[in-house]
């Protein structure tokens, strides 16, 4: 969930299969699907059908100026894999980056009532395409139209208490939610409702109001929303943002509760809030040294003082930026490739009680055996790596005849 966004890209999503074809859709910056198509490059195939199927996606490439191409890592991902490494050989100048995403939850996702609402003209898989287009621009906004249950919990979540399950799944995502906060002029029903203080009939209202008067011009006209009263508001109102609004504090994460502490504050420091906008205060933290003096001052609690502080020098900031990046590929490596005392980057795919399988970008996963997970002594592997982490390793040993890789954590 709380995987970084890659902004500002064209992306084409590729959702891989053997017989019934691999399904694209390329969609803009914002997420709009501009194009969908189905190819048929993987088995049972010939050398006509992935010509034709490079030709396609070629077309796509230079007609909409996509930059990255996420492929979903389910059935015939290596083999499109395969095809899309050739193909970008073939057009080295276009300088077109490939990524292989996490697509639990797609199919599920797209057969969903969400997905027929959205994609009202689309088939199955075009909206799993679409899906996994998204996932990579923005996961979160992505991820949170899903079921928790369906992001891939484990074969054991059936034995447990659902009511439990569900409790704990849900606090995670909304925790993750509003860490990163929603941007209130373009988030959809189904990332509001995980705000604090926001139910799916508020979320409902929010969207409508916002397509029945165009975009809030600031927070406090979410008191006009329907079913949305004060307490609702005090719950709410910091986590959601509004760019470009009459008031920059909206911008922040500063709670409207605080805006007259904070323009205090501005008003002591010597800055005004029309600063705010151009990038932040830099430099305002270095400018208090006595926090507890100055929120006596202010009226208001130290530690609040302190979080309103850290989002004038970086406001909006999205707490993703500090989680290590997908890792983008232009070419593939073949197992014959890799050597013993290589260090790659690879994404931990899946924890077992004995390792971890970590993808390091050929056709085989490589095991890190718990032993080679740390210097100091673990119990389980869940200690030090989980799925979808990013990790350095080294390459140990390669059996090319039982297709096995032998990796290391220890550098």
């Amino acid at each position: 969930l709380m995987q970084p966004p890659i902004a500002g890209k064209v992306v084409l999503g590729w959702d891989p299969a053997f017989r019934t074809g691999c399904k694209l859709a390329v969609v803009d910056a914002t997420g709009k699907v501009l194009d969908t198509t189905v190819v048929y490059p993987t088995a049972p195939t010939t050398e006509k059908k992935i010509r034709a199927a490079k030709d396609t996606v070629e077309g796509m490439i230079e007609k909409y100026g996509v930059s990255l191409i996420s492929v979903g890592n389910g059935t015939a991902c290596r083999e499109s894999e395969q095809v899309i490494v050739d193909m970008l050989k073939e057009i080295p100048e276009k300088k077109v980056q490939y990524v292989i995403t996490n697509e639990a939850g797609a199919s599920v996702y797209s057969a969903s009532k969400l997905a027929t609402e959205e994609f009202p003209n689309f088939d199955v898989g075009q909206r799993s395409a679409a899906s996994i287009a998204r996932r990579v621009q923005d996961p979160l906004a992505e991820l949170v139209k899903i079921d928790p249950k369906s992001i891939g919990v484990g074969q054991y979540q059936h034995d447990m208490n659902q009511k439990k399950l569900d409790e704990a799944l849900s606090g995670v995502v909304e925790d993750s939610v509003n860490k990163v906060g929603v941007d209130l002029n373009t988030a959809s029903v189904s990332l509001l409702e995980y705000i604090s203080g926001i139910s799916k009939v508020i979320a409902k209202n929010i969207v409508a109001y916002r397509e029945e008067n165009g975009k809030f011009a600031s927070r406090s006209q979410l008191l006009k929303v329907a079913k949305l009263g004060p307490k609702a508001y005090e719950q709410c109102a910091g986590f959601l943002r509004i760019t470009g609004g009459k008031n920059p504090l909206d911008a922040t994460g500063v709670h409207p509760e605080s805006y007259e502490a904070t323009r205090k504050l501005l008003e002591k420091l010597g800055y005004s809030e029309e600063e705010i906008t151009g990038g932040g205060l830099t430099g305002i933290s270095k400018k208090i040294s006595d926090y507890k003096k100055l929120a006596a001052e202010l009226e208001v609690g130290e530690l609040t003082l302190r979080d309103i502080v850290k989002e004038l020098e970086k406001p909006a900031r999205d707490p993703r930026e500090d989680m290590p990046k997908p890792i983008l590929r232009s070419d593939v490596l073949e197992m014959k490739d890799l050597t013993p005392g290589m260090v790659l980057k690879g994404t931990v795919r899946n924890v077992i009680d004995f390792g971890a399988f970590v993808d390091i970008g050929v056709h085989q996963d490589g095991l890190v055996h718990i032993s080679q997970m740390s210097e100091r002594y673990i119990k389980h592997p869940l200690e030090v790596v989980s799925v979808g982490d990013i990790v350095e390793v080294k390459v140990m040993s390669v059996d090319l005849k039982k297709q096995r890789i032998q990796l290391t954590m220890k550098l």
